[in-house]
């Protein structure tokens, strides 16, 4: 009887770590996919390539220029969920593991 105890007290500890990763899991895959995520990679993209072009290149309206390479990431980032799903749909669930393939 103590045994059976024990290994359910295993258990439950076993279960509540497997909880807790995997709220962690959904916290970083909430942040993954968040706007808050994006938005700042679009603005550090444009500082970073801002900076590079005033200083390193001195191009001129450097400022200016760097919201094509800010603008084209932004648009990825709104694509990629779209071009995600035709993938998942279409080419990842096209293709059979060979376990699938024998039943």
């Amino acid at each position: 009887m103590v045994d059976v105890v024990s290994r359910l007290t295993k258990l439950g500890k076993e279960i509540e770590l497997i909880k807790e990763r995997n709220r962690k899991v959904e916290i970083d895959k909430a942040w993954e996919t968040s706007y808050s995520r994006r938005l700042l990679l679009i603005v550090f993209t444009y500082l970073a390539i801002g900076l590079y072009l005033q200083f390193i290149v001195k191009l001129p309206n450097a400022w200016l220029s760097a919201i094509v390479p800010s603008a084209g990431f932004l648009l990825s980032t709104l694509t990629l969920p779209f071009f995600k799903g035709l993938w998942v749909n279409g080419l990842y669930k096209a293709k059979k593991s060979p376990r699938q393939a024998k039943a």
